[in-house]
């Protein structure tokens, strides 16, 4: 156990330090340290006292850092706005003690309730872009940027979850693997090619299963990364995006295997068109091959190209 940063202290309200304690025990990720805060607070009616637990984040990165946490500090209370209890509330996020020469803060923290997940796997992530309005015209946008690991999400203002999805995740996430890896010409072309004929095809008007029917209905769909990690946009969410869902737990969720689908769609049906879902799910599982070639290099490539390759054949543009 080690003491709690005086920042998270007062941040959560937390007067005592005695009472508080950090563990960070096999717990982390390659872009931020993690751990469980146990406190002691007082009860509702003052008479005693109780545990309380909440999760933190912590890194050092920065700037970087400080767009991250305020990112899912948003996102999180989106979700949970709108889905109470789906997942856990953003608490507090900010500036840690230590600076740097020139006075401004090296490391930021994110803090949330603490949330026992339990049988809950079924129900991977939700990822959810808020419908929202542009000189009186349907967007689509989220008003800070988010990451996927250390990938940021601009989350621009785009009229259509297609050209959103396009522009703000299929391009955007090429260009950050550009700056880290190099120029690769084949593989921007066929990520081009993917953008300009298969998103439209399968994210266009009509072919976006539960969501994106009609004009002021909000997006949903499905993003995790690792212990999961959350986005949503502002607003009411009315319909979620179930092929998203797929597509995130098909790349993020070893171990579940035709049968863990199976029971999944008993409940959770496919979304219309039926006889695209599995195309929709490829093309959302393509974000997260590319991200991690943008994050980890070379190796993921092949899995890239390899979806853009059957999507090409079936829906491209020659």
């Amino acid at each position: 156990m080690a003491p709690v940063p005086a920042s998270i202290l007062r941040a959560l309200s937390l007067p005592d330090a005695s009472k508080a304690s950090l563990s960070t025990a096999n717990l982390g990720s390659g872009f931020t340290s993690t751990g469980v805060i146990r406190a002691t607070v007082p009860t509702a009616d003052g008479a005693g006292e109780k545990e309380r637990r909440y999760f933190v984040k912590t890194s050092a990165d920065g700037q970087a850092a400080e767009e991250m946490f305020r990112g899912e500090y948003e996102s999180l209370n989106a979700i949970a706005d709108s889905v109470p209890g789906f997942c856990p509330r953003a608490l507090a996020w900010g500036p840690l003690e230590a600076q740097d020469s020139k006075g401004k803060s090296k490391g930021f923290f994110l803090a949330t309730e603490f949330l026992e997940l339990g049988a809950a796997v079924g129900q991977v992530a939700l990822y959810a872009c808020a419908r929202g309005s542009r000189d009186g015209q349907a967007a689509v946008r989220f008003p800070v940027a988010t990451f996927c690991g250390d990938t940021k999400q601009p989350n621009r203002w785009r009229d259509s979850w297609a050209e959103f999805y396009a522009q703000e995740r299929l391009l955007t996430v090429l260009e950050t693997s550009e700056k880290r890896n190099g120029k690769d010409a084949g593989l921007r072309e066929m990520v081009e090619r993917t953008v300009g004929s298969v998103v439209p095809a399968l994210l266009g008007d009509g072919h976006l299963g539960m969501i994106g029917r009609g004009r002021g209905r909000d997006h949903a769909g499905g993003g995790a990364w690792g212990s999961v990690e959350w986005e949503c946009g502002p607003g009411r969410i009315v319909g979620s995006g179930r092929k998203e869902d797929e597509g995130v737990a098909r790349w993020y969720v070893w171990g579940f295997g035709s049968a863990f689908f199976e029971a999944y769609h008993r409940i959770v049906p496919k979304t219309e068109p039926v006889e695209e879902y599995e195309d929709r799910v490829r093309l959302y599982e393509l974000y997260h091959h590319l991200n991690h070639h943008a994050i980890f290099g070379a190796g993921y490539r092949s899995g890239a190209v390899s979806i853009m390759q059957k999507l090409l054949k079936k829906y491209g543009d020659s």
